[in-house]
């Protein structure tokens, strides 16, 4: 394995390091984690709980069901991480947080790495969120077990826009949420499938016309299923005529 200053330095947090680097260490991930391009941490945040039973959490303060993550325990882990990272922005990864984003994708992806807390139980005490400035980001309106699979998604979506993870950086330019827009549909062969035959216009050779189809059935789409976007989308004067 070849590394370089500018590795992609990521650290995990996490009370279950083995699920780590799990379906990362694949595909294009775990190629460009094999030839350097990222390296990856897991954490074990009990490593950092100093009493005989290596306890990390208690009960809620002002009672309540489940247990909640000790401040004291993950200030340490998290302050050993980060101490010799400087730059790296640290998230937690909560369903309480904002909404997760490409436009935040691609930030975290500019940056030398990041620093991930994964919280379990009722979560982490929420004096280290405080005292330590982490943002809190969610995947989405669900709940969880814990933020690691959270953390493998986001991970994977920040590495595939490192320089050198995928082969055809152009492939990336016209994916879902990269121009504000769902992407658009995708077909191969055979020409016929099943008595359904690709667009005609898809195999006219007319690159422009093939463009402005794409265009239009990206906006068809996201105006149908992403109503959210497509005001955002609209809103932005970028809307191609219908006609």
């Amino acid at each position: 394995m070849t590394t370089s200053c500018d590795t992609y330095d990521a650290s995990v947090l996490t009370l279950y390091p083995e699920m780590f680097p799990g379906p990362l260490g694949l595909s294009l991930a775990g190629r460009a984690l094999e030839h350097g391009i990222w390296s990856l941490e897991a954490v074990n945040i009990r490593a950092f709980a100093h009493d005989q039973h290596h306890t990390v959490d208690g009960t809620p303060a002002g009672g309540g069901a489940g247990m909640v993550l000790r401040a004291d325990v993950v200030a340490r882990a998290l302050d050993e991480t980060v101490k010799n990272k400087p730059g790296r922005p640290v998230i937690y990864l909560t369903p309480r947080g904002r909404p997760l984003t490409q436009a935040k994708v691609r930030e975290l992806a500019q940056a030398p790495g990041v620093v991930m807390l994964c919280g379990r139980f009722e979560g982490v005490d929420e004096r280290v969120i405080q005292s330590r400035e982490i943002e809190e980001i969610s995947l989405g309106d669900y709940v969880l077990s814990g933020g690691e699979p959270a953390a493998l998604s986001m991970l994977d979506a920040i590495v595939r826009l490192l320089p050198g993870v995928t082969a055809n950086q152009a492939s990336l330019e016209d994916e879902s949420f990269e121009n504000g827009l769902l992407e658009y549909p995708q077909f191969t062969r055979p020409n016929k499938w099943e008595g359904m035959d690709i667009p005609a216009i898809l195999t006219s050779g007319h690159h422009g016309e093939i463009a402005k189809w794409r265009r239009k059935q990206a906006e068809e789409i996201t105006r149908q299923r992403r109503p959210d976007l497509w005001a955002k989308h609209s809103a932005g004067g970028s809307v191609c005529p219908t006609s």
